[in-house]
């Protein structure tokens, strides 16, 4: 298995989150958005997934030339970014974002994809690869938020097109590899007609509705509250190293517990998380300790449902699997919870929005624990 090569495109692509969600906000709001406009443009990297990953699943699960799809929406992606820089206004400033979004978020299902081409039965593994994407984010959190608080936040845009490039180069050094398994199997329909999958589905987009305000306006809210650009980069930085320490075992876990039980446990603490982060923003342990929950929010959350999507589908339904779990949950969740948690935050302030994004995280809890199996996903066959 490349490891390293396979752990270069998860730094690289991860690290372009850790551009765009702790400052991409900051660099709209520095534009003139207001908190509306910022929730709306921030909504469209999230709505892009709902239709980049199936467009390039079909193609993928179709043509089976997974990582040239990777590299043309690698290309693509860093070609519509440049043209950030010539976007002025709401509406072209949202057209560049839905065109560079688009690809971006295009890549990373395929890859995923040929990641567990490689690694083959030893699936448990991919936690110890996924965390060098954390490694990324945290170093970027870091090192753009020394730079916005030196230089201001127009450093934003080009610090996110060297990582744009470092994106394509990594993709670059890696092939398919030729273990895909292409066993006969029934429709996808008929795969997405079981409860216990469309419970599943419901349950992520929730988890990822509930990130609505945190992703679009935690730096806004500590700025708020006086915390500096470096602050801000740290407290996201604690979430990811929380993050990379629960990756480094989370293959023991999943051999002692099933991924659905885990994936409750994660919505649990999410809806705690946001608790704490909407009532005590002014007090710095708990806001930590809110930051450490991130390794359940996000850690557990995504390595659980990454391996309920492997067992689920399989073959040639793979990348598309992989497509519908980026697009459902990153993606329309995603959107819909920054959507509305703009609207909400207008209205009514950050509390509220909070509250109701905990909210949303019980209820993908109380969905995992009434609609799937006890035994977990991996005891429901494909095509049971």
């Amino acid at each position: 298995m490349p490891y390293w090569r396979l752990s270069a495109f998860y730094f690289f692509y991860f690290a372009a989150l850790g551009t765009l969600m702790p400052y991409w906000g900051l660099y709209l709001q520095s534009l003139g958005f207001d908190a509306f406009a910022i929730g709306s443009l921030m909504a469209i990297i999230m709505a892009t997934k709902v239709i980049a990953p199936n467009v390039w699943g079909w193609l993928g699960d179709h043509l089976g030339q997974r990582m040239l799809l990777v590299r043309l929406a690698s290309l693509l992606a860093l070609a519509f970014l440049l043209l950030m820089a010539g976007a002025h206004g709401f509406v072209q400033v949202a057209l560049v974002m839905a065109c560079y979004s688009f690809f971006w978020n295009a890549s990373l299902p395929q890859f995923e994809a040929v990641v567990f081409n490689h690694l083959g039965n030893d699936a448990e593994r991919y936690s110890r690869l996924r965390l060098w994407g954390s490694v990324g984010f945290i170093l970027t959190v870091v090192m753009v938020g020394w730079l916005v608080d030196r230089r201001g936040t127009e450093v934003v845009p080009p610090a996110l097109v060297v990582v744009f490039g470092g994106i394509l180069l990594s993709s670059l050094l890696v092939t398919d590899d030729g273990r895909e398994i292409h066993e006969t199997q029934s429709s996808i329909l008929a795969v997405l007609k079981k409860p216990h999958i469309l419970a599943f589905f419901v349950a992520v987009f929730l988890m990822q509705m509930s990130h609505g305000p945190y992703y679009a306006f935690f730096s806004i809210y500590l700025q708020d509250y006086a915390y500096s650009k470096s602050d801000i980069g740290l407290l996201w930085s604690i979430g990811v190293i929380a993050e990379v320490l629960l990756f480094l075992f989370m293959h023991r876990l999943l051999q002692r517990w099933r991924s659905a039980a885990i994936l409750r446990v994660s919505l649990t603490l999410a809806a705690l998380r946001w608790l704490l982060i909407g009532w005590f923003p002014d007090q710095l342990p708990l806001l930590v300790m809110a930051q450490l929950l991130h390794a359940a929010s996000f850690g557990s959350f995504h390595a659980s449902a990454i391996h309920m999507v492997h067992d689920y589908f399989r073959g040639r339904h793979q990348g598309r699997g992989q497509a519908l779990y980026a697009s459902l949950s990153f993606g329309a969740g995603g959107a819909v919870g920054t959507f509305v948690s703009g609207m909400i935050w207008e209205q009514w302030g950050a509390p509220l929005a909070y509250t109701m994004a905990s909210a949303t995280a019980l209820l993908g809890a109380w969905v995992v624990w009434r609609y799937i199996p006890a035994a977990g996903a991996e005891a429901a066959p494909p095509d049971s």
